[in-house]
């Protein structure tokens, strides 16, 4: 697979990962290089990484713990403190090793350490690689709110080793899997076509899908580097997505979803919202209500969790003058931006789902 450029960064594949990171080390006179990880991939991946990592330069290992709740602003201190320590300079590399947690935040670590480094990603669960390690977001999270803080500032390169999908447990291959899905409903009916029957798909297909995803999310993102416009597609799903998966991670009750278990459940609110105001196809949304249950199952969602659900909309990023700002589908390969939706007809979305 060809090399993907998007904006200031390059995406190399498989085995052209490491000829092009080794070459981009030599080429460059870095004084130090620093790799984050969290404890799974320091498990399971870093030794492979090493072996493959040819320099002489000073490397230093710095290890956070895994999970959407250490994304926060006290673990970049921890990171900021521990790379002064070990005197990291302006012209020092970091290399992030991991998932979105890994990606975003050492991105953002590196964006800001004495004003910005340069850094590097290797994206290792399927949903860092077709979506947080593509595009140049960094960021952490304000509290239980996701991504509140960050920088849209683009690695040297992303790195993208499929063999590293052998480590993960199926429920994160599927929650990457669901910004796939994503990536088909708002650019592509080809695409999409090609997960109409989750049943059958197999890690052999997976290169390919991964490749044509990353290829969507880059004409996107180098259309509209700073979510002025189109990128705001992106994040189809995600308004009540991300509201769902915040108030599941702060609610001591409810078992906490990953990513794109919330974001699957925010598709299929929106393809009902889209149903009703922007004319979508009632036979499309019941087709995709129906293959993303059956793949993923149903969330319970009770009636007293829809209000604060609801209250943490005020918190989402593309939020503009007072206005909570939908995308929907007007058909599959066609979104709408910024659209403003009832409360009521959110009610009803939340009870066809339930339904």
């Amino acid at each position: 697979m060809d090399a993907i450029t998007a904006n200031n960064s390059t995406i190399y594949f498989n085995e052209k990962c490491y000829k092009a990171l080794n070459k981009h080390i030599k080429l460059n006179n870095f004084s130090k290089i620093f790799i984050l990880v969290d404890e799974n991939t320091h498990q399971y991946c870093l030794a492979s990484f090493l072996e493959k990592l040819e320099t002489n330069i000073s490397l230093e290992i710095i290890e956070i713990e895994s999970g959407e709740i250490n994304k926060t602003i006290d673990t970049c201190v921890g990171v900021w403190n521990t790379l002064s320590d070990l005197d990291a300079d302006r012209k020092s590399l970091m290399i992030n090793v991991g998932g979105g947690v890994i990606t975003d935040l050492g991105g953002f670590v590196a964006c800001t350490f004495k004003r910005g480094i340069a850094y590097i990603n290797v994206p290792t669960t399927l949903l860092s690689m077709v979506d947080a390690s593509v595009g140049g977001k960094t960021g952490v999270d304000l509290g239980h709110l996701k991504n509140q803080i960050g920088v849209i500032d683009s690695p040297d390169l992303v790195l993208i080793d499929t063999s590293f999908l052998n480590t993960l447990p199926t429920n994160q291959m599927r929650s990457g899997l669901a910004e796939m899905l994503k990536h088909g409903l708002i650019s592509d009916i080809a695409y999409w076509n090609k997960f109409s029957d989750l049943s059958k798909l197999s890690l052999d297909d997976l290169d390919v899908l991964i490749y044509e995803s990353v290829i969507i999310k880059r004409n996107v993102v180098t259309e509209d580097p700073r979510e002025n416009g189109l990128r705001k597609t992106l994040n189809f799903g995600h308004t009540l997505g991300h509201a769902i998966e915040t108030y599941f991670l702060g609610n001591e009750n409810k078992t906490t979803l990953l990513h794109g278990e919330a974001i699957i459940i925010g598709m299929i609110l929106a393809c009902y919202i889209s149903s009703e105001l922007t004319g979508f196809p009632k036979t499309d949304r019941d087709f995709i209500k129906d293959l993303f249950i059956g793949y993923y199952g149903k969330t319970t969602i009770e009636n007293v969790d829809i209000k604060p659900i609801l209250e943490l909309l005020k918190y989402d990023k593309k939020n503009s003058h007072g206005n909570i700002n939908f995308v929907l589908l007007e058909s599959i390969g066609k979104p709408k931006i910024d659209c403003i939706v009832d409360e009521q007809i959110i009610l009803d979305a939340f009870k066809y789902y339930n339904n």
